[in-house]
């Protein structure tokens, strides 16, 4: 009895200082599970209908997600990219409502830790401000989407989305120069082995935008 209470005062220590380790691997695991679910609707499933409602399900898990960590950024970034990408493919009369429901997703993240998932808090925000019309119509900013996408790729300089979100909007803004520079430097980005999926999908996109760009 004396060595299993002591046991237990030696290894609960151990046990306790485990466990947010443990819950951080979980939370990292389940949020790639929702990360390879978008890249499979994205890229690989076919037909608008079945993506819809391949998406309407992940936007599920993703909430799903968030319910089981919260106050971490990390899930709330991802669902605010699985609402935004429901908006992107929404028809007119859901597209705003979808829109302003992951900008709020996405502001709640950003306030919790703007630098979670390498700025991936303040990229998706910012891609929302200058997707989004301006007013009157709706509430896009290019100046807000601007500052918002030179803060993600200040955390994230080399990275393949950072640059690629910002050479779109580059693009957008007129400056072809800068956007051709930010795509190049998209393409050279270190290929991740983890993420096949979304590495091979946006170096399309990538490719595509530098041939637009001309």
């Amino acid at each position: 009895m004396i060595k299993r209470v002591l046991l237990g005062s030696v290894l609960a220590p151990v046990l306790v200082a485990a466990m947010p380790a443990m819950a951080l691997a979980d939370m990292a695991s389940d949020v790639k599970a929702v990360n390879d679910g978008w890249a499979h609707i994205s890229y690989e499933v076919k037909g608008s209908s079945t993506q819809t409602k391949a998406l309407d399900k992940l936007a599920k898990q993703a909430a799903a997600v968030v319910a089981r960590y919260p106050g971490k950024a990390e899930p709330l970034v991802w669902q605010g990219i699985i609402v935004s990408e429901q908006a992107n493919r929404a028809n007119f009369f859901h597209k705003l409502g979808l829109a302003t429901k992951a900008r709020k997703i996405l502001e709640k993240a950003y306030a919790i830790d703007p630098k979670a998932a390498d700025g991936g808090g303040a990229m998706s925000l910012g891609v929302l401000y200058f997707k989004v019309p301006g007013s009157p119509l709706a509430w896009g900013d290019d100046d807000k989407a601007g500052k918002l996408l030179k803060q993600a790729l200040a955390e994230d300089p080399n990275g393949l989305d950072a640059n690629y979100f910002y050479g779109d909007y580059l693009l957008e803004q007129g400056d072809k120069a800068g956007a051709k520079a930010h795509l190049q430097k998209a393409l050279r980005a270190p290929h991740d082995p983890g993420r096949p999926v979304w590495d091979a999908g946006r170096r399309r996109e990538v490719r595509a935008l530098l041939a637009k760009a001309g």
